[in-house]
């Protein structure tokens, strides 16, 4: 399986799209891999996770073809995770001999909802509500839709995501783990081959209740993880969506998570495992 970071900030990119705080200023300054814009992952080159408004500019960067494009997982209907007018792009005069006409999405309530109500008809656009814990099959992937601590009400979601033999646990955007998660992912007996884990917040202390993850979070959840055993000694672990406030320079990151044993995303990064 192949993970690619297409964008590694909260929503208001870094720096942030209108701040002028010292973090923001020295990321314009430097550059490079200190420039992060809003998340969004692409699995090998046929499923998309999260359709941020700079999905365009994505594709652009890393030489994507959207067309080979197949599936698209939704975490929750924040704009910076969820941006309906670009799929109208997918459609009619504005897309030609694309290798798959249809493209299956996978959402929350919240999602489906925020689509309708901005009224988007596309006729290649194949929407399902996923249900909690319930395994989807599509293509050669397996995947289990779990509940996110972020944005109450609206069915926000993160995932477990099988293929190639290979088992990746995406979770954005989330607070720490409610015990339900814990409790499927030891019934399952999943063992992750990478895990990538929400990092907002970096040192900015957060409880376990906020809707965002801290280090000392991710810690707490990863020591959890190792003791049910859903880890294992080859276990990759990258830390990523990184809010201005927190510093993310990339090199700074880097420096604070080096003795974790932790990964920093940066946009454009590739992980083969």
């Amino acid at each position: 399986m192949k993970l690619t970071y297409l964008g590694t900030a909260a929503a208001e990119g870094f720096p942030g799209v209108f701040c002028n705080c010292e973090y923001c200023i020295q990321a314009r300054k430097t550059g490079g891999k200190n420039i992060r814009t809003r998340s969004q992952s692409l699995i090998n080159d046929d499923l998309l996770i999260d359709l941020p408004a700079d999905t365009y500019s994505h594709f652009l960067a890393n030489g994507i073809e959207g067309h080979k494009i197949n599936y698209l997982l939704v975490t929750h209907s924040h704009s910076d995770h969820f941006y309906p007018d670009e799929l109208e792009m997918r459609q009619g005069c504005y897309a030609h001999n694309m290798k798959h006409q249809v493209l299956e999405m996978y959402c929350g309530k919240g999602v489906k909802e925020r689509f309708d109500y901005m009224n988007k008809k596309t006729e290649n656009i194949d929407i399902s509500v996923v249900n909690l814990y319930e395994e989807i099959k599509f293509g050669k992937y397996t995947v289990y839709p779990l509940r996110a601590r972020h944005y109450e009400g609206d069915g926000a979601l993160f995932y477990i995501i099988q293929a190639d033999g290979k088992t990746l646990l995406y979770a954005h955007d989330t607070g720490y783990f409610y015990d339900e998660v814990f409790e499927l992912i030891k019934e399952k007996g999943f063992k992750f081959d990478l895990i990538s884990y929400d990092c907002t917040n970096v040192d900015i202390a957060i409880g376990d209740d906020g809707t965002h993850m801290g280090i000392e979070n991710i810690e707490r959840v990863d020591a959890k993880l190792a003791q049910m055993g859903a880890t294992h000694e080859n276990t990759i672990r990258v830390i990523n969506h990184f809010s201005h406030n927190a510093c993310p320079l990339h090199d700074v990151l880097e420096n604070r998570v080096k003795e974790l044993g932790y990964l920093v995303s940066y946009d454009g990064m590739k992980i083969d495992f």
